[in-house]
């Protein structure tokens, strides 16, 4: 195990007892189906697989061009947030889902606890979870089952065009006491300017701040799950961000939309709170940009280094395919062989940082660093997941949660709601949803 990954437990093994009584709830998914059949003497077999992450296509491309028994047929969906998860949803309802879905880590003990994915455990052997960030396979592993097939860590960072910061005279924050002040400078120095975002939208980039602070939302203890948003480092986290919104210190804007996008452009927004995979996706967002944007740790609060996880991707089998050892294959040469890494990373739009620990390499060396002025970005990542904190459970109805903070979320610019008040909404709606279940919660 590298070493520099030890601190890093995530919990969600000492969850199992609670889960299990979640399966039991929502079943285990179908697991009467042949999987697919991928021996040699198999006909032919063709999955379909929806999917959202940046050099997807890429990657489906390479591998139907070198295998024959097994055949990806492809569909891009909108991203989770954006319509993806809704997408998968009516499809398990409606029994028409692909055989295999990308699913980030928040979100995927959501849809296993209502029965919408199947256990591919007998499909992720022992020599193939030895190639994964063993933490990576404990948050895939719920109630002693495998539910998905990891594919990256995401530890956060912060993207800047250094450029204007250089114009403007601020230097890289390395606290967030820090990432005020030169907010306060770069709005002051350009009207127009700010240095950074927040995102109604998306909740999780909220999450990743609290998680990187040291806070612990979900705990389950035995058969009763405990929920605890209201912690020192939740409300230290939600009162700076009210007061950077407060105080016009940053944009709110929808992530990734338009509006987002253009102020990057224009240089209205200089900077990108994030995560490793955002790398590629601002290298494919703003060619015309090469070269003046630079990567940093994310600010922490007492200047040493910390991180969260912001989003990263799992491949899951939905219950009603009948093709789960194919599709578990495909997902398994997408995470775990140098192939897969380098389709993705050689589209020039993918800076994922694998959880196969001995393919970060590859993806080092297929990333090209022009975009960043040839700086050596993996190792930024490097060090941020060897800081990721330890003791972050995803709670069992993250839908509920996160439906929650994004609607909140969505009037705290005009006032009409604040950060610390959607974080009480969310809290709320969460302990009545899993009563409704007819689950034990603590709060």
């Amino acid at each position: 195990m590298n070493r520099s990954w030890s601190r890093t437990t995530l919990s969600i093994a000492g969850a199992a007892t609670a889960l299990a009584v979640l399966t039991a709830c929502g079943g285990s998914g179908d697991d009467s189906s042949d999987g697919g059949g991928t021996g040699s003497a198999a006909k032919p077999v063709t999955i379909t697989f929806w999917g959202w992450a940046k050099g997807t296509k890429e990657v489906v491309d390479a591998f139907n061009a070198s295998h024959k028994n097994i055949k990806v047929k492809f569909e891009e969906t909108p991203s989770g947030n954006a319509g993806g998860y809704a997408k998968i949803s009516n499809a398990i309802k409606a029994g028409n889902a692909p055989d295999l879905v990308s699913v980030e880590y928040p979100q995927l003990p959501e849809y296993v606890s209502q029965g919408g994915f199947q256990d591919i455990s007998k499909y992720l052997t022992d020599d193939v979870k030895k190639k994964v960030l063993p933490q990576a396979i404990e948050q895939t592993t719920l109630g002693g089952k495998n539910w998905a097939v990891p594919f990256d860590a995401a530890p956060q960072a912060f993207f800047y065009r250094k450029d204007l910061f250089t114009k403007y005279d601020v230097a890289v924050p390395k606290t967030w006491d820090e990432f005020k002040a030169a907010a306060e400078k770069i709005k002051k120095a350009d009207s127009k300017a700010r240095i950074g975002t927040f995102f109604p939208d998306d909740p999780t980039t909220f999450q990743a701040m609290v998680w990187q602070a040291g806070a612990q939302w979900f705990k389950a203890d035995g058969d009763t799950w405990k929920i605890n948003t209201t912690d020192a480092a939740t409300t230290k986290v939600a009162d700076y961000w009210q007061g950077l919104v407060k105080d016009g210190l940053v944009r709110s804007d929808a992530s990734f939309s338009p509006a987002w996008t253009n102020s990057l452009k224009t240089g209205g927004t200089i900077g990108y709170l994030g995560a490793s995979w955002g790398g590629g996706v601002l290298g494919g967002t703003l060619p015309e940009q090469s070269g003046k944007w630079a990567v940093a740790p994310i600010p922490t609060w007492d200047g040493k280094p910390a991180s969260g996880m912001l989003g990263g991707t799992t491949f899951a089998v939905p219950k009603n395919s009948e093709k789960a050892e194919a599709a578990t294959e495909f997902a398994k040469w997408m995470t775990t062989t140098e192939d897969g890494i380098k389709a993705r990373i050689s589209s020039g739009t993918s800076s994922a940082f694998p959880a196969a620990l001995a393919l970060r390499p590859a993806a080092k060396a297929a990333f090209d660093t022009k975009f960043y002025g040839g700086q050596d970005i993996y190792q930024i990542f490097e060090d941020g997941g060897s800081s990721i904190k330890q003791g972050w459970t995803w709670g069992p109805s993250m839908g509920t949660t996160n439906t929650t903070l994004k609607d909140q979320f969505g009037k705290v610019a005009s006032g009409g709601a604040t950060i610390p008040g959607a974080v009480k909404a969310a809290h709320d709606a969460t302990v009545a949803e899993l009563t409704k279940r007819g689950l034990k919660v603590e709060d």
